[in-house]
């Protein structure tokens, strides 16, 4: 009975391995020519250059709602878009141009940021997401906020006598 089974399979490997045609036979010349002249071509990206990718509100109140409008040019050779721009918290909220921008054009993105139930030195960032070779750049804001007078206390030790 092993003998048989073993027969079986050599027989099943033998006749999968010698339908096995050359796979290089059936590659077209005309494709492989394409294929080189597609990869010869230079693929042109366009940028996302930021005049300043950190900004510093200074001292803030708590409460208060600050905002920076970040300016951006595109200086590839394609028209630039941008998908997604995210803040890193909930407090940090971007807007952004939803246009392509043209090779050699300026965009804006506006960064707020609401300082309600903040306090003391906060860095936040933005990840905008766009088509440009790296796909992602960062923006950073900075600001101190100091506790309104309600909030002064919070987080000192409660004396009682």
């Amino acid at each position: 009975m092993k003998k048989l089974i073993l027969s079986l399979i050599a027989i099943s490997t033998l006749s999968l391995m010698s339908c096995k045609d050359n796979a290089a036979d059936k590659v077209k010349a005309e494709n492989v020519e394409n294929a080189t002249e597609r990869d010869a071509q230079e693929v042109v990206y366009p940028t996302l250059d930021f005049e300043k990718k950190t900004h510093d509100f200074g001292t803030i109140n708590e409460g208060d709602v600050v905002e920076h409008t970040f300016t951006f040019t595109n200086n590839g050779k394609a028209p630039l878009v941008i998908t997604n721009a995210r803040g890193s918290c909930g407090c940090t909220v971007p807007s952004w141009t939803k246009e392509p921008i043209a090779p050699g054009e300026t965009g804006e993105m506006l960064v707020k940021f609401n300082s309600r139930g903040k306090r003391n030195q906060q860095n936040k960032t933005v990840t905008v997401t766009a088509n440009t070779q790296s796909g992602k750049e960062t923006l950073q804001i900075k600001t101190f906020v100091t506790p309104s007078a309600n909030n002064a206390n919070a987080g000192s030790p409660i004396q009682v006598k």
